[in-house]
């Protein structure tokens, strides 16, 4: 396995790992989080196959600094138990603390077994019972209908 970190021009990877994601990548969106400095994609392979990914992102505040927010992890269900996830989210926290983060943090479910066993195994702890507050837009800026 090695692990790839995308970045600006790396389109057509992020394309042909398409099957890891919720759904298909929009070009835009990818070339957006691509170039964004302070986003991170990084792309596992077993082979020449994507197997995993993970994307973080560096959120900064005026009184408390940098820090590392894991916002996707996925492994391809014939790869996972193998440590891929582990892996990502490993090398996601070497980078946090290469961009002098003072920490990294990721919200999931409750009854997520896999990724909370997965984010324990790369040195994670749970910190809070939170609840998480959203809002919806639509993409095209019209009210989104719930």
């Amino acid at each position: 396995m090695r692990i790839e970190h995308l970045g600006p021009g790396d389109d057509a990877k992020v394309e042909q790992a398409g099957a890891l994601f919720d759904g298909p990548a929009l070009a835009d969106a990818t070339r957006r989080f691509l170039a964004q400095p302070g986003h991170h994609l990084l792309l596992a392979y077993d082979g020449g196959t994507p197997a995993g990914f993970v994307t973080g992102v560096e959120l900064t505040h005026p009184d408390k600094g940098t820090e590392m927010f894991l916002y996707e992890l996925g492994v391809a269900e014939e790869h996972r138990r193998r440590g891929i996830g582990k892996a990502l989210v490993a090398e996601l926290a070497r980078l946090a603390r290469e961009a002098n983060c003072y920490g990294m943090w990721v919200l999931t479910e409750d009854d997520n077994h896999a990724a909370l066993a997965t984010y324990h195994a790369a040195g994670g702890a749970r910190e809070s019972e939170s609840v998480m507050v959203s809002w919806e837009f639509s993409r095209n800026g019209d009210r989104a209908e719930r």
